[in-house]
């Protein structure tokens, strides 16, 4: 499928033809990417309707609002990478993703009161929509993070034997298409996911995310908080370390968060003398620690004690500490 998108980019009417995106590396590439990602996405779901038509997606009223946000974010980022749209248009459009979602039984049951818990999941969609968003800044790293986070999805799936559900066959879906991408994305890429896959695969895990780690069924007991809290910080650890610390840099230089640069954890990495590959395998290795943990707390975790979350928040601020520390370093090319 990706061949199929580089060899016929010239005719798709994308910002590739006439002004291809230019990002930290100095070639300017097609962006393109996303589109296969969406693709997987649509086939799957088609292939779901085929193979179990004993659970039609019509009477699954969660399906179709998932369905329908990553659609409109899809949309959304399509019109971005062609026309380079505004930053409060994609606002308000991750807003109503959001909402769709909530409308749809799709949010995060973490308080009492259910207004709280619409707010906290405004903030999630609109949060982990642009993290992906921003994290999209160096060859690999975002498609490397989405896929470790989707394989943890995977594996609360396969803990209660979901195979035959819709969420278990787009998750499988989007995930092989984002492994096929990786070969052509990772460096020297050949091609960009751009804003059409980073807003589709940010609104596609970050529900994801709200379904099988904070509301998910595994966890129960006096602790139950606790274990969701972390469970989540560790699966999207890297989304939340670089986006929080290029707004905390930004802030402190009197600089809008909005606006991009060259001054994320990755690019630290590369000023500190890593190559683009190795910064790539740097995240990957930190991804592949998120999974094991993940997976550890879904399958062997029976009981929450007061010495997981000592360990867990640990880990979680040294590699905040780690990573923020580094951009704090060649201060004249925050930027």
């Amino acid at each position: 499928m990706n061949m199929i998108l580089l060899k016929f980019i010239t005719n798709m009417g994308m910002r590739g033809k006439e002004q291809p995106i230019i990002r930290w590396s100095s070639v300017s590439k097609p962006a393109i990417g996303g589109l296969s990602f969406y693709m997987a996405f649509l086939l799957s779901t088609a292939c779901y309707s085929i193979f179990f038509p004993a659970s039609p997606l019509f009477h699954d009223v969660e399906a179709l609002g998932i369905i329908g946000a990553t659609a409109l974010a899809f949309l959304m980022g399509l019109a971005d990478d062609a026309y380079n749209t505004k930053p409060w248009l994609k606002f308000f459009v991750q807003l109503f993703c959001g909402v769709l979602l909530i409308i749809s039984g799709n949010y995060i049951q973490f308080f009492e009161l259910d207004y709280l818990n619409y707010g906290l999941t405004i903030f999630w969609i609109i949060g982990i929509m642009n993290s992906i968003n921003m994290l999209d800044n160096m060859d690999g790293i975002t498609a490397t993070v989405s896929i470790f986070i989707l394989l943890i999805c995977l594996s609360f799936l396969s803990v209660n034997g979901n195979y035959q559900s819709f969420d278990f066959i787009v998750v499988l879906g989007v995930l092989c298409a984002l492994i096929a991408f990786l070969f052509y994305n990772w460096n020297p890429s050949k091609m960009f996911m751009g804003d059409t896959g980073s807003q589709f695969l940010g609104m596609f895990i970050a529900a994801m995310g709200i379904k099988y780690i904070w509301n998910s069924s595994t966890f129960d007991g006096e602790s139950e908080v606790m274990q969701k809290i972390f469970t989540v910080l560790i699966a999207f650890i890297l989304p939340i370390v670089d986006t929080t610390s290029v707004v905390i840099n930004r802030l402190a230089r009197k600089q809008s968060p909005f606006v991009g640069g060259k001054d994320h954890t990755t690019h630290h990495l590369s000023y500190l003398g890593l190559s683009d590959s190795r910064v790539g395998f740097v995240f990957l290795g930190l991804s592949v620690i998120s999974l094991i943990i993940c997976t550890g707390i879904f399958k062997f975790v029976d009981t929450w004690r007061w010495y997981h979350s000592v360990i867990l928040l640990s880990y979680f601020l040294i590699i905040f500490g780690l990573l923020f520390g580094f951009t704090q370093m060649n201060k004249d090319k925050r930027k």
